[in-house]
């Protein structure tokens, strides 16, 4: 199974809490404002906070009559069966439903994968052009990746997942001779520096020396996610469509800065069916100069 139009974007990170979900949602929404079509897969179907995400979102503009951009979701349906293979081939199938619908008609495909092993863990991987690695500024949240030592931050022992990965790029490189293009993302970026942060710093940039990827400055440690979750917004979206009116907050403004620069450091490829529409909805804005731009509601979450 490959995609011929929409490029791939995986977020995977083996540990939890690693902000793989939020900022999935958020590049998903980025998108969709920028005017790219955006399908998004959750493939955690243990937890499903995309999904989550997703349906708060919804529920939240139809509740306040807002039109908004919506991304065409797709979630896992938890499999309960007694047959664990039989689950598999299950959730395979809903999988591979859904990347043939969307594969060819969106510019964007955003994969959020659980913090565990997984046969659909492993597929989407294989699949990615561009993926994400959330990576806290914790020697713990490196640990993922590889061993890292306490005293010097040099990395030893690869870990399962950056093993995983590795399987992967060359799984991929076998089957159509492209690569997958790796971004450690720095996320909750403390504010403060000591001797551990610049540890963990120079094991970011030696494990990605060493795994064949690249460093991006992620996202720092902010309030305001845990506060636009519950309605499902993003620092994206227009303040007046929050739940606390006014003007942008300094942490808004600075979460949004940050996000735009993580975008710009994925050196995401721009389609000209993408192009033309992005212009098209611009002049069609700039032509609207009575009345904001709105954006239509896409197609309801998919089993």
């Amino acid at each position: 199974m490959e995609t011929n139009g929409a490029h791939v974007i995986v977020l995977g990170n083996e540990k939890g809490g690693s902000g793989k979900s939020t900022t999935a949602f958020h590049l998903a929404i980025y998108l969709l404002y920028e005017g790219f079509s955006v399908a998004t897969i959750d493939v955690d179907s243990r937890q499903q906070t995309l999904t989550q995400y997703v349906r708060n979102r919804r529920n939240w503009a139809r509740n306040h009559d807002l039109h908004i951009p919506q991304t065409t979701h797709y979630h896992l349906p938890l499999s309960r069966g007694d047959s664990v293979s039989q689950n598999h081939r299950l959730e395979f199938d809903v999988f591979r439903h859904a990347v043939s619908e969307v594969e060819s008609e969106m510019d964007f495909l955003l994969i959020d994968t659980p913090g565990f092993d997984t046969n659909l863990t492993r597929l989407s991987h294989s699949l990615a052009d561009t993926l994400i690695t959330p990576l806290n500024d914790s020697l713990i949240d490196l640990d993922v990746l590889a061993h890292i030592d306490p005293v010097t931050g040099e990395p030893r022992e690869l870990s399962h997942y950056a093993r995983l990965v590795q399987r992967a790029r060359k799984e991929r490189l076998a089957i159509d001779g492209r690569t997958i293009d790796w971004v450690l993302a720095r996320n909750r970026i403390s504010m403060l520096s000591s001797r551990n942060m610049r540890l963990v710093h120079s094991g970011i940039d030696q494990l990605a020396t060493r795994l064949g990827a690249r460093v991006a400055e992620g996202i720092g440690e902010r309030v305001i996610f845990r506060s636009l979750f519950p309605i499902g917004m993003t620092v994206f979206d227009p303040v007046q469509n929050h739940s606390v009116a006014g003007s942008p907050t300094l942490s808004n403004t600075s979460a949004t800065q940050e996000y735009k620069s993580l975008v710009s450091a994925l050196n995401l490829p721009v389609s000209e069916r993408a192009k033309t529409r992005n212009e098209a909805r611009r002049a069609w804005a700039h032509s609207q100069s009575k009345g904001p731009l709105t954006f239509q509601h896409m197609s309801p979450l998919t089993s």
